[in-house]
């Protein structure tokens, strides 16, 4: 999720764990807490693309690193607040702040790597990495802790904000299944034979749902409004397996296949290759030339290996997209 979501929860969680011994500093410590976990994206900026995409997520997000580093943050803040939280309040405190960060991650697209250091990342795939409708209650309850004094006002106020965050969770997980179901339906409809299909929500609700349907020749792609009264209608694109023989021996590439679990398209434009993470949705669904939220463009470099370099997305796509999604999320 968002920084702004993982500081606001981190808080949240820093309040029910610590706050009769804290008070106001558990906004300190949360917002600290609650961001640790992401601090990977810093380190990416030092590597390749495709490096720094690779280690997102990772071991950053796993119970293994979380238990050898609990101890270590919760000695810190134990020292620093002498006589105030002891080392196993304190640890207890950094553990299930940390702890909280990649569970809410599990339920978005990218999923995290929960039990690194094995490869496969789990994501339940129901919420967008941005969603104001579970961050606003937590914000707004951490603002009547932060006026208050009295510890059981403020736990009662930040208990109801996990609630009311929680509940609407849970709402997607509801959603995303009907969602799923509709799709289902349509597929077997239209008698369009498939090996795999994926649903996931569109950028910030939970009303429109995107849909990949992998096939032994390609995929199919489509988007359902809970407003939709039509059939669900999909789109097709071929994979274009003499493109990724091009690709065979770019170690970029192969890195890729991993980091997108095989939902990916190459495409060519212009004599030059892309690759296209199919999991994140297009910013314009033309099949002629499509153009996708997460793209990746192969440059040969000095000794003739071919490199990825992610596509820039200019401000202009993203307003396109956007409209696009509010035009589609009042059905067709």
């Amino acid at each position: 999720m968002d920084s702004l979501t993982q500081i606001t929860l981190g808080i949240a969680i820093a309040e029910l764990v610590a706050g009769k011994k804290l008070q106001n500093k558990t906004f300190l410590y949360g917002a600290i807490l609650g961001t640790i976990p992401d601090l990977d994206i810093v380190v990416g900026k030092f590597l390749s693309d495709i490096e720094g995409v690779a280690i997102h997520r990772g071991l950053s997000h796993s119970l293994l690193f979380f238990l050898f580093l609990s101890p270590v943050l919760g000695l810190v803040i134990s020292k620093i607040e002498k006589n105030k939280i002891s080392f196993k309040s304190s640890t207890l405190l950094a553990f299930w702040c940390l702890l909280t960060h990649i569970l809410l991650d599990l339920f978005t697209s990218w999923g995290t790597q929960i039990l690194w250091p094995l490869e496969h990342r789990y994501a339940l795939k129901t919420i967008f990495v941005i969603d104001p409708l579970y961050t606003i209650p937590l914000l707004i309850s951490l603002i009547f802790v932060w006026k208050n004094k009295d510890y059981l006002i403020r736990r009662k106020y930040v208990i109801r904000g996990i609630i009311i965050s929680s509940s609407y969770l849970l709402l997607t997980c509801i959603l995303k299944l009907f969602a799923v179901y509709q799709f289902e339906k349509a597929l077997q409809y239209q008698n369009l034979a498939h090996q795999e299909l994926i649903v996931k929500p569109t950028a910030f609700n939970c009303i429109l749902w995107n849909a990949n349907v992998s096939t032994s020749k390609g995929y199919y792609l489509a988007d359902y409004s809970l407003f939709d009264s039509q059939l669900i209608q999909f789109t097709f694109y071929p994979k274009n397996r003499k493109l990724e023989e091009k690709l065979a021996n770019s170690h970029d590439f192969q890195q890729l296949k991993k980091i997108s679990e095989g939902w990916y398209l190459i495409t060519e434009q212009n004599q030059r290759l892309y690759f296209n993470d199919l999991r994140f949705g297009l910013l314009n669904d033309s099949p002629g030339n499509p153009q996708f939220a997460f793209s990746y463009e192969f440059k040969a470099n000095s000794d003739g290996n071919l490199t990825a370099y992610e596509v820039p997305k200019a401000k202009r796509d993203g307003k396109a997209l956007l409209q696009k999604i509010f035009t589609r999320l009042k059905g067709n």
